[in-house]
């Protein structure tokens, strides 16, 4: 009960989303069985360097997490414990002092423009319903850099069209424009001229999926973002490209690693791919390097060919 009562605080106070949500429970229930026979309010320090200990290793035939999954389960004990201890419900904290494992950053992986073209390029040549619907996912994903879960949950009231923006609403409630280009507002038209013929047909599923940009007869009511990233495979299969390298993640990392070729400032990037801290985005700085080296190369003065300094001699 008391992880019920920590997911629901996390819900109402933290405005924490509900994939977030069922993350933190899975890694509490992780947490659960491998501390057994303590359980989460009788767990000691020692008790929670041992888990870790186990999942680095790989104990009992099992894979050794990875740093980056081990942080993620670590911040999820984290976290339940602070409420624990704020509620009441153990006297101490015994994940406070705890450190995670660290993780090389890797670099995103990318798309480049030629590929991204010929992905679109290949969409266009769609003009079904369906064909529309993945232009308009396409176009969105690559102008405004959406995370997925933020696309495919698009509602209607969400388009700003005399702005040229959509209102996005994004981790942790956390809200922002997002501005799109022609091509993709274009798109966008193109799709909601015939989205209203390929609503469900049943009432209540109608009403459900009604106020959703890409309506569905799912439960959700609008698409979903594993059905959304097989489009997206397929669509690259056809167009030549390798399914295994594009997902909607990788578009999301174009879109940013692409504005900073171009010349974006980092900030900017932060704002519009909604990154709350500014070192999430910096992993995207090896881009300002090359560019920031390729700028002295070409403008230094002492870069240039036969340059020549003051206190030298021409003979």
């Amino acid at each position: 009960m008391s992880v019920d009562a920590f997911l629901e605080m996390m819900s109402a106070e933290r405005g924490a989303a509900a994939n977030t949500l069922a993350a933190y429970r899975r890694d509490l229930r992780d947490w659960s069985a491998a501390l057994a026979p303590h359980t989460l309010l009788s767990a000691s320090t020692g008790h929670l360097e041992g888990v870790l200990a186990g999942w680095a290793q790989g104990l009992n035939g099992a894979p050794a997490l990875g740093a980056s999954t081990a942080a993620r389960k670590l911040s999820a004990m984290k976290q339940y414990c602070l409420f624990a201890q704020t509620e009441g419900l153990r006297a101490d904290n015994p994940a406070h002092r705890l450190r995670a494992p660290k993780a090389a950053k890797p670099l995103p992986k990318g798309m480049s423009q030629d590929e991204v073209d010929r992905l679109l390029d290949h969409a266009a040549t769609d003009q079904t319903p369906k064909g529309l619907r993945m232009m308009a996912l396409l176009e969105i994903l690559y102008a405004g850099g959406l995370r997925v879960s933020e696309l495919v949950s698009l509602r209607t009231v969400q388009m700003r069209r005399r702005d040229g923006c959509l209102m996005i609403k994004g981790k942790g409630g956390r809200e922002r424009l997002v501005p799109l280009t022609e091509p993709a507002w274009d798109a966008l038209a193109a799709w909601v001229s015939v989205r209203d013929n390929t609503l469900p047909a049943g009432l209540d599923t109608a009403a459900r999926a009604k106020p959703f940009l890409f309506p569905s007869n799912g439960k959700l009511g609008h698409l979903t973002r594993e059905r959304f990233s097989q489009l997206l495979k397929d669509l690259a299969r056809d167009a030549g490209l390798q399914p295994s390298r594009i997902s909607p993640h990788v578009l999301r990392h174009a879109f940013a690693t692409h504005l900073l070729e171009g010349g974006a400032d980092l900030r900017a990037v932060q704002t519009l791919l909604g990154h709350a801290d500014i070192s999430t985005t910096q992993i995207y700085t090896h881009v300002l390097d090359a560019r920031l080296k390729a700028l002295v190369e070409s403008a230094h003065p002492m870069a240039k060919p036969n340059a020549v300094t003051k206190n030298e001699t021409i003979q």
